[in-house]
């Protein structure tokens, strides 16, 4: 009795403490369990309904951004997607076919190669730490495995990385787009460098 009494008061302290609190360390000790249970609770939970080990990706370049309404920027574009044999009727029927910009988030789902289209935005893995993320605008199938171009869509081309992408370097397809969230792992990331020199 008195055990229970003592765990009791004992989490009604901490309860206080971490809600009620204003001290510093309260905020530190809210902010990591705030990461703690996004990094090791929110983001395999959602990886494993999506299907992928990437569920949600920050944009931290501007290549897939229209810097223009859409008329313009596919007038821009066009000699290249018409050499894709990618039709203006067919761009616009893709997901996410205005582009979007650094800073959003997108939720990614399952990196199936059959189910990856041309016109679908995929994340895949190339030189650099940080994975890519722009559309597919071919695929092929080459001895029982696929393959896929990607382009981002304000890019003027193709960088050479992204001509041949084998389907063991997609990570997930974009499904949703969450707008600008995504800047706060860009400040972070970019603080934690500035510390790092």
């Amino acid at each position: 009795m008195a055990a229970t009494k003592t765990v009791k008061n004992v989490t009604k302290r901490v309860w206080k403490f971490l809600w009620n609190d204003n001290s510093i360390w309260s905020w530190l000790i809210n902010a990591a369990l705030a990461f703690a249970i996004i990094k090791f609770l929110v983001y395999p939970g959602l990886g494993l309904i999506l299907q992928t080990n990437y569920p949600v990706v920050a944009v931290i370049s501007d290549s897939m951004q229209h810097q223009a309404e859409f008329d313009a920027w596919w007038e821009s574009m066009k000699p290249f997607y018409e050499k894709h044999n990618i039709t203006k009727e067919d761009f616009m029927n893709f997901r996410m076919s205005t582009g979007f910009n650094k800073g959003d988030i997108i939720i990614l789902k399952g990196k199936k190669p059959e189910d990856i289209s041309i016109g679908d935005v995929v994340v895949f893995r190339a030189g650099s730490p940080e994975p890519i993320i722009h559309r597919a605008v071919s695929k092929w199938e080459s001895e029982g495995k696929y393959y896929f171009a990607t382009k981002g869509d304000r890019n003027a081309g193709q960088r050479d990385e992204e001509r041949e992408i084998s389907q063991d370097r997609i990570l997930g397809k974009g499904w949703l787009r969450v707008p600008y969230v995504g800047y706060v792992k860009i400040i972070f990331t970019d603080i934690i460098k500035a510390i790092r020199g």
